[in-house]
């Protein structure tokens, strides 16, 4: 198997994995305390969050962006080529549709049913633009810092955060959004919310984009070798 088959499949594993997380602890949330909408999302957030940083600590050797905004800034960073680029994140979409699938059918649910859940208004979308810019300069910050063991935890910790203090509930990932829209439970998001919803996703990911240029100019690796020169 070729090194990009292989990442694609780690890929398409770790994000299935996730919506998984996000989909069936929103069912399961939902039936256990259904009088109580904070708890649920208290329930949701810390189930996803523990599942990033699991999924990432088994994964990151191989491939683990789960997230096309983040795969987008790595091709702009230099990070991966073009033709790997667009593999991961066609591997991303449909990994996370098939984690709903599989979390929709666990639950006894229809495999696939559109979600009714409108989620729009200026607020919500700021929330999603903020939310992805947050999570790439952890990524990124944590990654161009010289500290690859640390993302998972700085990863997991900042979307179960995320959760709380943006108004969006930090979807923050186009291919967990689109996934999302195929389930009609706690998690999901109507289609036509959807794609406003990427768009922010996307702007957060620009701005994100030159956060990081700003602020971690040189990764940590020839940064080291920068010094090493100088001195």
């Amino acid at each position: 198997m070729s090194v990009l088959a292989r990442r694609a499949a780690a890929e398409f594993t770790g994000t299935a994995f996730l919506v998984m997380a996000v989909v069936g602890s929103g069912v399961m949330a939902s039936r256990l305390s259904p009088d109580d909408v904070g708890l649920q999302l208290l329930q949701n957030s810390l189930a996803t969050g523990a599942a990033l940083v699991a999924l990432i600590v088994a994964l990151q050797p191989v491939s683990a962006s789960f997230n096309p905004v983040v795969t987008l800034v790595e091709r702009a960073l230099g990070v991966v080529d073009t033709r790997t680029a667009a593999g991961l994140i066609v591997a991303q979409f449909a990994g996370g549709l098939a984690g709903t699938v599989v979390a929709n059918l666990m639950f006894g649910l229809p495999a696939t049913e559109f979600s009714t859940h409108e989620r729009t208004g200026a607020g919500l979308w700021l929330g999603e633009v903020v939310a992805t810019v947050g999570l790439l300069l952890v990524v990124f910050g944590t990654l161009r810092t010289g500290r690859a063991d640390r993302v998972a935890f700085a990863v997991g910790g900042y979307i179960a955060a995320a959760y709380w203090f943006t108004s969006s509930t930090s979807f923050a990932n186009p291919a967990v959004t689109i996934a999302r829209t195929v389930t009609d439970s706690f998690a999901g998001i109507a289609p036509s919310s959807a794609p406003v919803f990427i768009l922010a996703q996307l702007l957060g990911g620009a701005v994100g984009f030159f956060l990081v240029r700003l602020l971690y100019p040189t990764p940590a690796t020839s940064a080291a070798a920068d010094r090493k020169v100088l001195s």
